[in-house]
């Protein structure tokens, strides 16, 4: 009901427009709604309408696929208690092309513990020229990085020329506009549902800065990494969730502007991880509550609730209780803002932060520092040939005692430390993350990066391939299959 009183809405708008015609015009379109309103629609009027709707999911839906997830997971045994199984589990999700080359946004939550990922193209709009034995093409993909704050991942696959979505960055989108939902809901791939944007920068939870496009689009589980497009085609967003009782659509869906998505894949492009900066200063949401009891000037903003002993901000004079008004000359409402700001802040820049103490407005430049993990400074240290292990798509490191300054927690100080990952498309899906410290292949030790590579080497396509890694302080094995 709710896409019949959105298209007669578009019908009365249209009517509207063209209400010099005859009524006594052919018309195609009666709607009566609940409040006794007609609208009639020139036949003409209304083929323009669905001509465009039907050009642009043609324009659109071949950039985005569908993605197939295998992996391992627990189960329960069909009635024994207590007891679970580790079987093989399957997934599928959505994606889309943001570079010809083969570059696929998609969310993080959907390769979470994949193993293996496949992404199916779209195939040609159905006609009635079109062979029936035509078959949508499978590509394997390789994960080239994840930031699961914001649940966003890249992947890629060995293609080129494909079609592709540009980002909407012009401007944002806003409440009352169109939007269509494209996806795989429940495995359906390129399905096309249309909305309205509902609301801008949603922010569910108060104290988590990610904030969301708020769409009443029909969006299903399998629609998760699909694209949120506007009327010309352009990606507004990536449909991550949806807010339901019943587990199915209710009109509360929500979708990852595309700025966050297009700085995350920048990042990960370029670097296979997402750097931003920090000021030293932790801030949260001013709610009417802490506003009276602190005595702010204001009950809505965002509020400097600690300050790093000799970090930039405390350097720089800022101080607890500050209330936050702009960020590099923009406004900041809301704690979302205020991260955001900081995202996309150059690194190598000087911060202007502005702010409300005591009635008075003052101005801070405050010079941010990177946020590196601890990872990133051994990556100077890795030989690209010396360290590669293709089959494992790794970039590995011999452990030494030099290194626990990276890996404090460590258990057994021996064997090869995950750098980097390095996704080829001969390797397999092992699990490997970045600071994992790998102790053993089959039960062999495997003390350096040397002894690493002799054990691969032996292991044939198809064979079985386990590895015991220690990560965070805690072993565990890792099973696959070799590639």
């Amino acid at each position: 009901m709710r896409g019949l009183a959105l298209f007669a809405c578009i019908a009365g708008l249209l009517a509207s427009a063209a209400g010099q015609q005859s009524l006594g015009q052919r018309t195609a379109l009666q709607v009566d709604t609940d409040h006794q309103v007609f609208a009639r629609v020139p036949q003409d009027v209304l083929a323009q309408i669905s001509n465009s709707l039907q050009h642009l999911a043609t324009k659109v839906s071949p950039a985005v696929v569908q993605i197939e997830v295998s992996g391992l997971g627990l189960t329960n045994d069909g009635g024994r208690q207590n007891t679970a199984l580790v079987v093989r589990q399957h997934a599928i999700g959505s994606g889309v092309i943001v570079d010809p080359d083969g570059y696929i946004m998609t969310n993080a939550h959907v390769i979470e513990g994949a193993q293996r990922i496949r992404v199916v193209l779209s195939s040609p709009a159905h006609s009635s020229d079109m062979p029936a034995t035509v078959q949508p093409r499978v590509l394997d993909a390789a994960l080239m990085g994840t930031q699961k704050e914001a649940d966003l991942a890249l992947l890629k696959v060995d293609a080129g020329k494909l079609p592709s979505l540009r980002f909407n960055l012009d401007r944002d989108p806003e409440p009352g506009e169109l939007v269509f939902a494209i996806g795989s809901p429940e495995g359906l791939q390129s399905s096309v549902t249309m909305g309205v944007i509902s609301s801008v920068w949603r922010q569910p939870d108060p104290d988590n800065p990610m904030a969301y496009l708020q769409t009443d689009a029909p969006i299903n589980p399998g629609n998760s990494g699909g694209p949120l497009v506007d009327i010309t085609g352009a990606l507004v967003g990536i449909n991550t969730f949806i807010l339901s009782s019943s587990g199915g659509n209710e009109g509360l869906g929500f979708a990852i502007p595309a700025p966050i998505v297009n700085f995350v894949y920048q990042s990960l492009k370029k670097y296979g991880r997402v750097d931003h900066v920090e000021i030293g200063a932790v801030a949260q949401t001013i709610t009417p509550t802490l506003a009276q009891g602190l005595g702010l000037s204001q009950d809505w903003g965002v509020l400097i609730a600690d300050v790093v002993p000799y970090g930039p901000a405390d350097m720089a004079g800022i101080k607890t209780e500050d209330i936050v008004l702009a960020v590099d000359g923009h406004p900041v409402q809301t704690l979302h803002r205020f991260t955001a700001a900081l995202y996309r802040h150059p690194l190598d820049e000087v911060l202007q932060i502005d702010v409300l103490r005591r009635q008075g407005k003052l101005s801070f430049t405050v010079p941010a520092i990177k946020v590196t993990d601890h990872m990133d400074q051994l990556a100077g240290r890795v030989d690209p040939v010396k360290s590669h292990i293709g089959r494992l798509a790794i970039l590995g490191l011999d452990f030494t005692e030099d290194l626990r300054s990276a890996l404090p927690v460590v258990r057994n100080g021996s064997g090869v430390v995950v750098i980097g990952r390095a996704p080829g498309f001969n390797s397999a899906n092992t699990g490997l993350q970045t600071g994992d410290l790998i102790h053993s292949l089959n039960r062999t030790p495997v003390d350096s990066i040397e002894q690493l590579k002799s054990a691969v080497a032996k292991l044939k396509a198809g064979d079985a391939a386990v590895l015991q890694i220690e990560r965070l302080g805690q072993f565990q094995y890792l099973a696959f299959e070799m590639e």
